[in-house]
């Protein structure tokens, strides 16, 4: 059994912060459960373009309004409360948080939490096994005293 709180995530490497946006990155793919979950915050009165590629995701709204554009037929759908949307066929879509717009996000494949969206707006596949090899390189970099050599 998994048991984490989003305090736990808060200010470690699996919360991501970014102009638009910031994640919580609570179950990824080194939990090895068939899919990862976020707690995402998106902020109000940005606009992010998404496409992924290589994954499936699920997006309940817990809590904020705005609105979510299909790029592909142009269709635009009001988010708020209880809202989800799946993006099934891969689908490229802008999102518009009136407010703070809180959501909880499911990806299958599972993310790694290294991910970072390319020009596109799409995550590459890194597998756990290249995730934990960045992971071993930035833990013996930080653990290497500066001007010392090994």
């Amino acid at each position: 059994m998994i048991v984490r709180t989003l305090d736990e995530i808060t200010d470690t490497a699996a919360d991501i912060k970014t102009e638009n946006w910031r994640s919580k990155r609570i179950i990824l793919a080194r939990d090895r459960v068939g899919f990862s979950l976020h707690e995402t915050t998106l902020y109000a009165g940005t606009e992010s373009e998404f496409c992924y590629q290589n994954h499936i995701e699920a997006v309940w709204v817990i809590e904020g309004e705005g609105e979510i554009e299909d790029l592909g037929t142009g269709e635009v759908y009001e988010l708020r409360p209880g809202s989800i949307y799946l993006l099934n066929d891969h689908d490229r879509h802008r999102v518009r948080p009136r407010t703070d717009l809180r959501v909880a996000c499911v990806f299958n494949p599972p993310v790694t939490g290294r991910e970072v969206h390319d020009e596109n707006g799409v995550y590459p596949v890194v597998t756990l096994e290249e995730a934990e090899a960045i992971e071993a390189a930035e833990a013996a970099e930080t653990s290497t005293p500066a001007g010392s050599s090994e």
